[in-house]
Order: C-alpha cells, then structure tokens, then sequence
C-alpha cells in the first residue's frame, strides 16, 4: 500500500515527477522495486527474476524478465510526493521512454558498473537531451565480479558528453563493496551484510580511506565550483559550506551543467536511500520549469501560462494525456497537471480534438492498481478513468484554451502481416488492433492495398510479438502472421533542385502547376519538413496546401524502392501562376514532380531506421 502522506495535497515546491531510465538489465527495475519499499510503498520486496515486481505486472513483463510498458506509482520521501515512472530499457519499446519523459521534470539513469554506457544507455540519454531533462547518475551493481564504478563514470563522460559529478567515492568494488564516503559532507556509510544491506551505518570516515577521500572533496568543490559562480566565489573567500555546494550542484544539475552521480547495489539494498535523498536536492519541482508552454489551439501562435505558487488553483487548467491502457473496454488515460487544478465532474476541452468532455472518475495509480481521488492538482500525475482520450491530447480550461506541446511518435521500423482465421476473428482483429494502437502510438496498422492484407508495424520483432501475443491471449484472436518485414526508410545526402510545370486541356478547361523546390539533408532524426518561400506573385497562398499535398505524397512513396523518404527538409522557391488555368490539381502534381527530380538529384540512398 502507499504511504498515506502521498495523499496529502502537496505545494509545487514538494513534488518530484521522476523517470528511472536504462539500458535493459542494468537493474532500472529492481532500483524501481527498492526505491518502492524503503518509502513505505511496499512491505514486500519482489524480483525480476521470479516476475514479483510492482512495476513489471503485465504477464509478458513477469515471463521474459524485462519492462514492456511504462509503469507509473506515487510516493512520499521527506514530506516530499515523489510521481514515479519506471521506464522499459529495450528499444523496441522506446515510445515508452519519449512519451514519460515529455512530462516528467527529472530523471536517474542507471548504468552498470560493470558494462557502463551500453548503446541503449545512449538512446535514452539522448531522448531526456532532447526534453531537456535534469538527470542523476546511479552505478548501479557495484558488487558484481568485473565492477569498476569509476571506470563506469568515465564512460558516461566519454560516451554521453555529459558531466558527472561525483558525490561519493565507493568503498571496496565487486564482492568486496560494503558502503560509501560522503564527499559532501565527509562521513561513510556501511551496510550490514548480514542484513542484507538492508541496515546501515553511518560513521567517521576510517583512517586508511581519509587521504583519498579528503583529495576526492577537494574534486568534487573544484568540479561544482566549474559550473556555478556562486560556489565559485565562495570558493575564493574561504567560505564555501556543504549548504553551498549543495545548492551550487542543484541550479548546475537544473541548468544541465552537471550529472551528480551516486554509487549502490540494488540488489543488495545498498545507495537507496542516498538515491532518494539526492532526488530531492538536486532535481527540480515543477515549480522550478517557469510557465507552460504551448500554442493557441488550431495555430502556431504561442502561448504560455504561468504558474500559482501554492496551491495552483489561480491558473486555467492545462494538462497533457501521455498513455492510455484498458482494464477490459474500460479506458485509463494518464495525464500530467501542469496548471490549475483537474477535478472529478469538471467539464473540459480537448484542445487537440476540438471537443468537450466531463472528467467522470479520477485515480492516483500505483503500476496496476489504483485509488479513487476527487482532483489531480497542479504538478502531479493521475489518471482519468472512463473518458474517450489518446496520447497527446491536451485538456484544459474551456474558458482559456492552450494547446501544449504534443509528444512525438516514432516512426515503425518493422512490418508483419496478420491474417485471422475465421470471421469471427476478424471481427475481434479488428477490435484489438484498435484498441492496441490507442494504447501505443509507434504501433501502426494499415491495408495493404495490393493483397487487402492486414499489416502491423512497430519498433521492432520483439514489439511486434507482444503485440501478436497480446492479440491471442487477451482478445482471443486466432490468427496467422507471416514473417517480419524490415521497413526501411529513404533520404538525401545533399541538396537537388526540381521544377515542374504541370498543363493539361479537360473538357476546353485548362489545368495548371508551376512549382520550383529544393530538397536537403538534414540531421539524422529530424524527420521531413515541408516549408513555402515562394514569392506570392508566383505561388499563391491559396495554392500552397495543393502543392504540400503533393510533396507529401511524393516523399512517402520515396524515389528509389517505395520506402518512404525521411531526413530532409523541402522548400519551395517560386514558380508560376496563370491567372485562369492554375488549380490546386495543377499545383498539386507539379509539386509531386518538382520534387522527384530534386530528390533524384540530391543523391538519394537507403536509411535503415
């Protein structure tokens, strides 16, 4: 059960929305489990290996040992609320990853002091650059033979760009680690192995260790001292305090100068609790992020709202829903608070769709289960139960509409085509791929319009076979699925000009397009991008939507074998304007053409995403 102050209603100031990040097997989970039982959240700890873990509930989780879907809980450390989301560290479930770190406000990523950074250590640490995400470092495994957690330090610096700091200084590695100096304040803290780690003691530093911990202060002030000027010049007075460099390495951790960085096993109970407490110095509240971001619904104007310092409920509401689950046809859509306050029996607008909808039921969720609550306040992470809503929508205020900034879905790597065996199934295929889509949006399902066979795509083989699991066990569709399919992607290397004039007589009426475009390369990951610089003498600004049209279409069938094209951005330069035949049809086949020649010409080649 969860400790009872979590219910309490917390200032912004008290709250810490936190993602555990990881490659797979790095102990992301079994950190998640400990963090889970030492705040009272639980009286039992699980495993992974024996599939007890709260956070792992689904049955694929509990068979294969790793995290499939993002598992959020609440609890309460230091008269403090802690929202905790646990996220999957393989990469076929990466929009687990993108769309919990589109809410939350920190991160611990967790890295083995055996293997350090591994490539998907990587993915994810680039995905919270992209959100802007403070981050903590945990070595997690200490204790395992081959650990070498300095050496695990020096990758995050080397492989991740990034500026660990750190805070301790292990005492012992592999078999033989039993604790940890406290560089910030000088003390070691060692657990009692017969507990299991589960006790420990905190001490004077022993003598033979005091040398080396007393050179690794004088790092670590040197080290916060780099990032933050006010440390720095308490540095060259004389008068630098722990109270000082504590609040030095918190706006150096918020601003994304620094790392701080923490040693433990897991496992063996051993850096939990540092690991909580540094949660609470040094990653931000959602009262540290300023105002919310986003756009006057339907345009590209931006908007901000402020926040209300405590307790919120001066501001319009604004809140993101960034997943959906069912229980049965009952939906579960989470949703983070950022302004104002959301209650049960409101009536409110989804900007992103246009409509209204009263909040019937409202639950705090702990992985699979859930309590009953009346509001989700400003800052904090709850669930709306019942209401028809999908990743990425907006809620707020009907008086006061803002669109927030949605969370981007990456594109599928890997198709298979799914065929049920009776009507029956059919019917239930269809059913259950809907609703599996709305669930997960890097799930696809489309007609093949060549065979009118059903085809899935997804992030990769795994996904797609939990998908087809989840298919048979839950939905109860038989179906066949033919062999995975790899879906490759298309771009350009360079840039290419194209034009096409586009004219045709039908019926004595004239039909006309006359588009000129470039096409370049852009950085791996961006996507495609469509942009008018045409001149309106050339181009008319009603004629614009025709010509995208047309490029989009043409940058999906792609240039060389009908992979859709991605990594470039095309921008439309001028063109031609007969002031009785130009049409959107003529603009629209002229901009498809315009753009094959210049695709053609910028060096096209394969991308395998």
């Amino acid at each position: 059960m969860a400790s009872s102050a979590v219910l309490l209603r917390p200032a912004l100031t008290q709250v810490r929305n936190l993602g555990i990040m990881a490659h797979v097997d790095a102990g992301k989970t079994t950190t998640t489990e400990r963090i889970l039982f030492y705040a009272g959240a639980i009286r039992r700890l699980g495993e992974v290996d024996d599939g007890s873990t709260v956070t792992d509930w689904m049955l694929q989780e509990q068979e294969r040992g790793i995290s499939i879907t993002a598992a959020s809980t609440t609890i309460a450390w230091r008269d403090h609320v802690v929202n905790l989301i646990d996220t999957p560290g393989h990469v076929d479930f990466t929009m687990e990853v993108e769309r919990s770190l589109r809410v939350l406000d920190g991160a611990v990523a967790v890295f083995c002091a055996v293997a350090g950074v591994q490539p998907q250590s990587e993915t994810v640490w680039r995905q919270a650059d992209r959100h802007g995400v403070p981050r903590l470092a945990f070595i997690n495994k200490c204790d395992r033979v081959g650990a070498d957690p300095m050496a695990a330090v020096a990758s995050v610096r080397e492989r991740l760009r990034a500026n660990p700091i750190a805070l301790q200084l292990p005492i012992g590695a592999g078999p033989e680690f039993s604790g940890v100096v406290d560089l910030l304040r000088m003390t070691a803290r060692t657990w009692d192995q017969s507990s299991f780690g589960v006790r420990f003691t905190d001490s004077e530093i022993p003598a033979e260790l005091l040398g080396v911990a007393t050179q690794a202060r004088d790092g670590l002030v040197e080290a916060i001292a780099d990032v933050d000027d006010a440390v720095l010049s308490a540095v060259v007075a004389g008068t630098v305090t722990t109270d000082d460099l504590v609040a030095g390495l918190r706006r150096a951790t918020l601003a994304g100068r620094a790392v701080p960085t923490l040693f433990g096993a897991a496992f063996r109970n051993q850096g939990i609790h540092n690991l909580l407490d540094a949660v609470i110095d040094f990653l931000p509240s959602p009262a540290d992020l300023g105002p919310v971001q986003g756009e006057v619904p339907g345009t590209a104007e931006a908007l901000s709202l402020p926040l209300s310092l405590p307790p919120g409920d001066a501001s319009p509401l604004s809140a993101l829903a960034f997943k959906v689950s069912f229980e049965g046809d009952r939906q579960t859509t989470y949703v983070r608070v950022y302004t104002g306050v959301l209650r049960r029996g409101d009536l409110v607008l989804n900007a992103t769709r246009g409509t209204l909808l009263t909040v019937d039921e409202l639950s705090r969720v702990f992985a699979n289960h859930s309590d009953e609550i009346p509001a989700i306040e400003a800052g904090m992470i709850g669930a709306i139960v019942g209401a028809k809503i999908a990743t990425g929508d907006t809620l707020c205020s009907p008086a006061a509409p803002i669109a927030l900034h949605r969370i981007a879905v990456p594109a599928p790597v890997m198709t298979v085509a799914v065929e049920p065996d009776t009507a029956e199934d059919e019917a239930r295929l269809v059913r259950g791929l809907e609703r599996l889509a709305l669930e997960d949006p890097s799930f696809q399902v489309r007609i093949d319009p060549e065979t009118a066979r059903t085809v899935i795509a997804g992030m990769g083989e795994l996904h797609l076979e939990i998908v087809v699991e989840r298919l048979c066990r839950e939905l109860g569709v038989n179906a066949r699925v033919g062999r995975p399919t790899v879906a490759y992607r298309e771009t350009v290397t360079r840039r290419g000009d194209g034009e096409s004039a586009f004219s045709r007589n039908v019926g004595g009426k004239g039909q006309a397009g006359h588009v000129r475009l470039v096409v370049e390369a852009t950085g791996r990951g961006t996507g495609y991008v469509f942009e008018n610089c045409a001149p309106i003498s050339e181009l008319p600004r009603q004629h614009v939507p025709a010509v995208q049209e047309g490029v989009d279409e043409a940058v999906e069938r792609g240039v060389l074998a009908g992979f859709s094209m991605t990594d470039l951005r095309v921008s439309v330069v001028g063109g031609g304007y007969h002031p009785v035949d130009s049409c959107d049809f003529g603009y629209k086949v002229a901009g498809a053409k315009a753009f094959v020649e210049a695709a053609h010409a910028a060096s096209p080649r394969f991308l395998s995403q």
